[in-house]
């Protein structure tokens, strides 16, 4: 690794930590910006800051103030705002971007997934059933407040309202097994589970669990990436294009 001069890392991922992980390992000055939507959230090694830089103004001001060798985003597959925000700073300040994300899931014989574009269309998508199991994150749960049956929803922090009228609330950190996927949704009779298209391994099981119950899948896609800026699946790939830089 020849990495030369400060990266920031914006994070809160598993693969933004296991980045920092790396840089700092091969003694790289990396500072890690994490949002603050989460309580407690697992730290990175290195220099942290918490908070957003208010836009893409904001970050590019950041950026003119501490300057760095590259800016490498690895937020969250649904973070778009900052991954819009970070694009445009880059091309105002030159800042070479990298985005490091996860591919999405592949869809597997005898799953029966249902595609939508937002949390607004899949709360209209699951209109029909019953027993709805929510684990799209606690923020934008207000999609989903007019909802009349059983709500089952599953995150890190308590969400805020507004809910749905009867919503029972888990909190737990992943990951998740097989098995307790597979108890968690014959427990609450869940007969359709709604998420995000996230991909990873951490969260996954759940869908393999609603594959073998022959639960129906509602996911939502992703917002495509900011056009012109490149794209790795991995952490040794971002390692390797910072690595590249003159």
């Amino acid at each position: 690794m020849r990495v030369t001069g400060r990266v920031l890392v914006l994070g809160g991922t598993g693969e933004a930590r296991r980045l920092a992980t790396a840089l700092v390992a091969d003694g790289v000055d990396v500072v890690s910006s994490l949002a603050g939507r989460v309580a407690d959230p697992l730290l990175p090694p290195g220099e942290v800051r918490v908070g957003g830089f208010g836009g893409a103004v904001g970050l590019a001001a950041w950026l003119a103030a501490n300057p760095v060798a590259a800016v490498v985003d690895a937020t969250h597959p649904f973070a778009s705002t900052m991954t819009a925000s970070a694009a445009s700073a880059s091309a105002v300040t030159g800042v070479p971007l990298l985005r490091l994300q996860r591919p999405g899931w592949t869809e597997q014989p005898g799953d029966d997934w249902r595609w939508v574009d937002s949390l607004e269309e899949a709360a209209v998508a699951v209109a029909g059933f019953g027993h709805v199991f929510v684990t799209t994150g606690r923020m934008g749960l207000g999609a989903f407040a007019g909802l009349t049956q059983e709500v089952l929803v599953r995150s890190v922090d308590p969400p805020e309202p507004p809910l749905p009228a009867r919503t029972t609330v888990i909190l737990e950190r992943g990951p998740f097994s097989l098995a307790d996927e597979l108890a968690l949704l014959r427990e609450h009779g869940v007969d359709v589970v709604v998420t995000k298209d996230s991909g990873g391994h951490m969260t996954e099981a759940k869908l393999t669990a609603a594959r073998e119950l022959g639960v129906p899948v509602v996911l939502v896609r992703r917002l495509p990436v900011p056009p012109r800026v490149p794209v790795v699946a991995t952490v040794e790939e971002a390692v390797a294009w910072l690595s590249a830089l003159p």
